[in-house]
Order: structure tokens, then C-alpha cells, then sequence
């Protein structure tokens, strides 16, 4: 395994000053291994590959047990392979025998910063959860995005969407009204879509009784809007583009063309590279045509 800044070989003649003195500044992780060990070396590779994601908040110290029995017996080890993590000169936690990712990255993150990603990095991340539907996962990667930088408009407007989806209306819209520039005009006007169709749903009929409606009578204009609304604060998105959409069809001046003006805003909030933006957009031109 070629060694790297943060992955170094310790003996008993360094291990005081490499491991313990070192673990005041950062916490020191101490891989117990021998060379006969089958377990040890299957070990290695996720520990330094772990230790690297660190960017140097974490370092990894190797001890060769077959060779360092001092450092072996000072410590009480038993068994192979053991890992140990220090922090301000003192053993803190640790494991014996091979463990899955998972549970050495829990063992870590009380004991070890996490390196600070890029604002870019950041942003993109909370782009990811948010189109999975990880709310507040990605709510705080833009808490910490805008403790640097409160103005970065794409991190506001994205936040607003998140304490939207989460019910908090007028925090959403005070973020909103927060965002400078026209940098990003269509993704704010996608943002305020949303708060309109969370609000105007709350103040609708079930979406049980409005299917119940259109059942009785396929025409019923306002009950195939509201229904439309009700899919849209819902994120069912492609039922409502098609309700809206035949509802244009049937009857382009309902409401002085509100089923019109609903669609341009849901092709806002998607945003114009979205699959489905381009699959109605070119039926609405269509029908217009």
C-alpha cells in the first residue's frame, strides 16, 4: 500500500511522539497488523481509504506486530487485527477484528471532523438529496453553505424549497425575498410556484372527494384544476401536467387561462432541462398551434 502524508509506519521508537503527541492536534488511528493476518490485510484498504477521505483531519499510524512487540505488550494486545483510535494523548475508542464501513465511520464521527467540502461540492450534494427526497439532509448542507456565505442565492433558493416541503410557508417566502440578482430568475420563480400551490392546497377539497367529482362529471373544471394543484404540492408532477394540460384543451379560458399560466409556472419550478418539461412543452405548443 504506497503511504501517503496522512498513512505512515510507527515503531517503538516514534510511536510517543508520532502517535500519542500527535493525537493533541488530531486524532491518531492505530491499525494493529500483522503480515500472516488474512483479516488485517483486508482491513488495510478501507481504513486508509476512510483516512484520506479525512483530507488530513484524521491520520492513520500502522503498527507491524510481529515486529513492534513492545508497542504490542504496552498496550494489551490480544488479537489481530485491533484498531485504536487517540485523541489528546489517550486511547478513545477502538475495535478488535474486521468491521464493515459503516461501523468504523460511526466509531469516527464523534472523535474526527469532517474536512469542509467545497461550496460547489456543497450545493450539488443538496441538489442530489433534495431531487430524492432527503429534506433534511439536504437542509443541512445549506445551513452549512450559507453560515459562509448567506447571499449565495441557489443555496437560498433551494433552503426555501426545503422549509416549504416542510410545511414552514412564511420562513420560505422570508428566504425568498432574501435572494439578490437575476442570476437565478427562473429557479426563484419555480421556488415561489411552489409555496403558491402548497398554499392554495391547503385551503382545497381532498383529493379523494375531487376524483369523486370527476368521476360523476369528466368536465368539471374546477375540480380537474384543483385536483391538478393538489398533485403539484404533492410532487406528483406528471399527473398534474396532464390534468392541466387536457383541462387547456377543453377549455384554454377557464379561468382566464389559469390552467395556461399553472403550467408555465410548474415548467418553472421543474426547471427547462427536466424530461418532463420537454414532453409538455411541446404538447402545449401543440395545443396553442
Amino acid at each position: 500500500m504506497s503511504q501517503t502524508p496522512y498513512i505512515f509506519d510507527v515503531t517503538s521508537a516514534n510511536f510517543e511522539q508520532l502517535v500519542l503527541e500527535n493525537s493533541f492536534h488530531k486524532p491518531v488511528l492505530v491499525d494493529f497488523w500483522a503480515e500472516w493476518c488474512a483479516p488485517c490485510k483486508a482491513l488495510m484498504p478501507l481504513l486508509a481509504k476512510i483516512t484520506e477521505e479525512y483530507q488530513g483531519e484524521l491520520v492513520l499510524a500502522k503498527v507491524n506486530c510481529d515486529i513492534e512487540q513492545d508497542v504490542v505488550a504496552r498496550f494489551g494486545v490480544r488479537s489481530l487485527p485491533t484498531v485504536v483510535l487517540f485523541k489528546d494523548g489517550q486511547p478513545v475508542d477502538g475495535f478488535a477484528g474486521a468491521q464493515p464501513e459503516s461501523a468504523i465511520r460511526a466509531m469516527l464521527e464523534p472523535h474526527v471532523q469532517a474536512p469542509a467540502a467545497p461550496e460547489a461540492d456543497l450545493l450539488e450534494s443538496a441538489q442530489a438529496l433534495f431531487a430524492e427526497g432527503r429534506i433534511s439532509e439536504a437542509e443541512n448542507l445549506l445551513k452549512q453553505l450559507l453560515a459562509e456565505d448567506n447571499e449565495n442565492a441557489a443555496a437560498l433558493i433551494l433552503y426555501a424549497r426545503c422549509l416549504a416541503e416542510r410545511g414552514e410557508l412564511g420562513e420560505a417566502e422570508l428566504v425568498l425575498d432574501a435572494v439578490k440578482g437575476d442570476e437565478h430568475k427562473q429557479a426563484l420563480a419555480g421556488a415561489r410556484a411552489q409555496l403558491t400551490f402548497l398554499r392554495q392546497a391547503n385551503d382545497l377539497p381532498e383529493v379523494a372527494d375531487l376524483k369523486s367529482r370527476l368521476a360523476q362529471n369528466a368536465e368539471d373544471d374546477e375540480a380537474a384544476y384543483q385536483l391538478a394543484v393538489q398533485q403539484l404540492a404533492r410532487q406528483q408532477y406528471e399527473a398534474a401536467l396532464e390534468g392541466l394540460l387536457k383541462l387547456f384543451v377543453r377549455n384554454r379560458g377557464y379561468a382566464e387561462g389559469l390552467a395556461h399560466k399553472t403550467l408555465l409556472q410548474v415548467f418553472d419550478l421543474l426547471g427547462s432541462e427536466h424530461p418532463l418539461v420537454t414532453t409538455y412543452r411541446r404538447k402545449l405548443y401543440q395545443a396553442l398551434y
